[in-house]
């Protein structure tokens, strides 16, 4: 059975795992070099985001998501990353972790959230689409894949307040927990 919790300073060696494990595809359009144990070590003790894994009853770790709020001008939105180790993809672990940032940023205040997907993982951005999220920017040649390849890259957004009162008064605001 799987278990989602809070990302904890001892899942560091588990998290730099998955992260290992990812796709050198998918890994190339991440914005820092997961690989970096640098970089996880900073995540374990950044105390403004909230990190969630899934993991299953070994504590393998199959899916990682992140919600970080802006600053300063910006403390009104929140920056969504949910990454899916190949082997879990299509189980709806995406869509869970998903939602479940969906009540954080309501209960953190936020009013929006923005995900940025390359453009070529169209199953993923119809799975944010299917959640609320909105297509809002296109960046042209903004990522550069392992081969060197440019790649368009797509900023959804979601208007996180507008959605929970719309859920409030249709009494489905118990479907994002």
């Amino acid at each position: 059975m799987n278990v989602t919790r809070e990302l904890t300073v001892a899942d560091g060696e588990r998290l730099r795992r998955f992260l290992a494990e990812v796709p050198a595809d998918d890994r190339s359009f991440f914005k820092e070099d997961v690989t970096d144990p640098a970089v996880t070590d900073r995540w374990l003790h950044d105390e403004r985001s909230l990190r969630l894994v899934v993991v299953d009853e070994d504590e393998r770790v199959l899916a990682f998501a992140a919600l970080s709020p802006g600053l300063a001008r910006t403390s009104h939105v929140g920056d969504l990353r949910v990454v899916v180790a190949a082997d879990a993809r299509r189980a709806g672990l995406g869509r869970a972790l998903t939602r479940r940032m969906l009540g954080e940023a309501v209960r953190r205040g936020l009013r929006k959230l923005t995900v940025e997907v390359a453009a070529t993982q169209t199953a993923v951005i119809e799975m944010f689409r299917h959640l609320g999220f909105e297509p809002e920017a296109l960046l042209r040649d903004q990522l550069c894949d392992a081969s060197g390849e440019l790649q368009d890259m797509i900023v959804l957004a979601h208007m996180v307040e507008d959605t929970w009162s719309t859920m409030l008064t249709a009494g489905t605001d118990k479907a994002l927990e």
